[in-house]
């Protein structure tokens, strides 16, 4: 059974930093492309980032230089490291496999002074 588990959200000041993990099982995690999306209320569940099983890496325009992605495939772990997070970043963020579009439960993100 393919499970994927988010961790890391929670509440900071603009400016701050947080780091998501998404920790994945029940499938083989290097062969597969895995992305983030969020949701913020009242909008539609956007794309925020995606990785390659390569490696290889893309980002909507509105984190570009302040989010990575990266992943761990020995532990089977997706990470989306937020820097200089804005008010505009809050939301509820969800990991999701492709090819067979799996997600998980999500992780709430709040920016707020």
């Amino acid at each position: 059974e393919v499970q994927l588990v988010e961790s890391g959200g929670g509440s900071v000041q603009p400016g701050g930093s947080l780091r998501l993990s998404c920790a994945a099982s029940g499938f083989t995690f290097s062969s597969f492309s895995m992305d983030w999306y969020r949701q913020a209320p009242g909008k539609e569940r956007e794309f925020v980032s995606g990785i390659t099983w390569s490696g290889s890496t893309s980002y909507t325009d509105s984190v570009k230089g302040r989010f990575t992605i990266s992943r761990d495939n020995a532990s089977n772990t997706l990470y989306l490291q937020m820097n200089s997070l804005k008010e505009e970043d809050t939301a509820m963020y969800y990991c999701r496999r492709q090819n067979g579009d799996y997600w998980g439960q999500g992780t709430q993100v709040t920016v707020s002074s």
